[in-house]
């Protein structure tokens, strides 16, 4: 699962090493864009939907990985629940613009073990519009 992918490029990249994909994009004009964009250049094992990252995928859980592209305050606990046992999460937490870890973390008997990789500057994952 891919959280946020922007303009598609990474669900791309994804796509050339594992077998399936499915990715989450807020702003459904984005979403549409990039399914159009993924489709044209024949990534038909990508799948693309609207929504708020932070919900995850359920319909389609559980991942063996996830990819969140945008920075969270925290690591939002139904990403954890979507992972399979054993499964990975990469996640920039912190604030919006500044002081964010890129953190890994590995789910192991039920719960998410991390560790933090590197300071970076990711924009803020947005929560959806009510």
């Amino acid at each position: 699962l891919e959280v946020g992918p922007g303009s598609c490029y990474q669900a791309a990249m994804l796509a050339e090493i594992v077998k399936r994909v499915y990715t989450i994009e807020i702003l459904p004009g984005l979403a549409t864009r990039a399914a159009e964009r993924l489709t044209a250049l024949g990534y038909s094992q990508v799948s693309v939907r609207a929504g708020d990252g932070y919900r995850g995928w359920p319909e389609v859980a559980p991942f063996d990985a996830i990819v969140v592209t945008a920075g969270a305050t925290h690591i939002p606990e139904p990403l954890v629940a979507q992972l399979t046992e054993g499964g990975r999460l990469v996640i920039p937490v912190g604030g919006s613009w500044h002081a964010q870890e890129l953190i890994q973390g590995r789910k192991t008997a039920g719960r998410l073990a991390t560790r933090a990789i590197v300071p970076v500057r990711f924009v803020p994952l947005m929560e959806p519009r009510r």
